[in-house]
């Protein structure tokens, strides 16, 4: 199978600029520079989501007003606002998303200051493996132990770093085989998704009825706060979050709680704890991805939430389903997706929007 055609540069770009929760304002800039001429409004609400408006190109039968369709698509990363700075100069940061502390140990990271971006280290306080003790190896500490090391004093620390900086995982978009691993692929694949999915039906000219609204959402991580307040301005008809999910088709794991298999194309996301996908929209997504021949599976993810659930709860409500991308080793610096389900992914959404009527 020949490799999909992805606008790599632009994944690139989005995947390794720093946009914790509630600091998502990088990201924006980019996206909002990107989408010029994909959409006839962008504007930007009070919690900083930025809302793209895309007219209908056809006229909708028999109404006067079109669907509307949301696309909520979540900017932030999980990442850490800086809390305290020792006498030391060691700082201490607050967790913003769920992180597994097994995989913190040393890493580099980004601290993003108003005096600049400061690369540093971060590991967990106490003995290091020469000196450990047998208990000690054996425990997992919690974030609030772990500190960032600018390898500064701690004068110069403090002219340079402010409590609430946000600091980010520091490692690069890589390509591997038929895979593509970076660090906040949860939740720029979605961004992604949401500009090139639009591209797709610009560059076909494809008419569609429907009204297409693309919301980039903050602070999804920490609750989906932006994507609930999007909701409420947006009032779309349908709904159809975008995300990555588990793919737990790696050893150790039962196959039975896989989530999905990468390669075997984009997820079709019936239910996680947040919501229950409409089961029509479910099977007009599967529609069309069986008449256009992309390859699809469904999902169910046992523990965790998304940005569909907002719309579909928000208001009066409305009909939502949820769109996602298998992805492994999520929450770490190594999340990896399959290029050829992102390829999917992008075909699907761009033949399924035209179909709304």
């Amino acid at each position: 199978m020949a490799e999909p055609k992805l606008n790599l540069k632009l994944f690139k770009d989005l995947c390794e600029t720093a946009g914790a929760s509630g600091r998502e304002h990088r990201v924006r800039d980019l996206i909002r520079k990107e989408v010029r001429g994909l959409f006839d409004e962008v504007a930007e609400d009070a919690l900083g989501n930025l809302v793209c408006r895309r007219k209908p190109t056809s006229a909708k039968r028999g109404s006067r007003e079109a669907t509307r369709v949301m696309l909520p698509c979540h900017m932030d990363e999980i990442g850490f606002l800086v809390r305290h700075i020792d006498d030391k100069g060691f700082i201490r940061v607050n967790a913003v998303g769920g992180f597994d502390t097994r995989n913190l140990f040393s890493r580099r990271v980004r601290l993003c200051a108003k005096s600049g971006d400061i690369i540093g280290v971060m590991n967990p306080g106490g003995r290091p493996v020469h000196i450990a003790s047998e208990e000690d190896k054996k425990k997992i500490p919690e974030v609030k132990e772990f500190l960032v090391d600018i390898g500064l004093p701690a004068d110069k620390v403090r002219k340079l770093v402010a409590i609430g900086d946000q600091v980010v995982m520091e490692e690069p978009f890589i390509e591997v085989g038929d895979k593509i691993v970076s660090k906040a692929l949860d939740n720029r694949m979605a961004c992604w998704l949401g500009i090139e999915s639009v591209r797709a039906i610009a560059e076909a000219k494809s008419k569609h009825a429907a009204e297409i609204v693309v919301v980039f959402t903050t602070q999804e991580e920490v609750g989906l706060r932006g994507a609930k307040t999007a909701s409420a301005l947006v009032r779309p008809h349908i709904a159809i979050g975008l995300d990555v999910t588990l793919s737990c088709d790696t050893p150790g794991v039962p196959e039975d709680e896989a989530v999905t298999a990468q390669g075997k194309g984009v997820g079709l996301h019936v239910m996680d704890s947040s919501f229950i996908s409409d089961i029509g929209l479910i099977e007009e997504l599967e529609a069309v991805a069986v008449a256009n021949k992309i390859p699809h599976q469904r999902t169910i993810l046992a523990r965790g939430g998304q940005d569909g659930a907002a719309p579909q709860q928000t208001g009066e409500g409305c009909r939502a389903a949820g769109l996602v991308v298998g992805t492994r080793y999520i929450h770490t610096v190594t999340e990896m997706i399959d290029k050829r389900d992102l390829a999917a992914a992008r075909d699907l959404l761009a033949a399924w929007m035209p179909t709304v009527a």
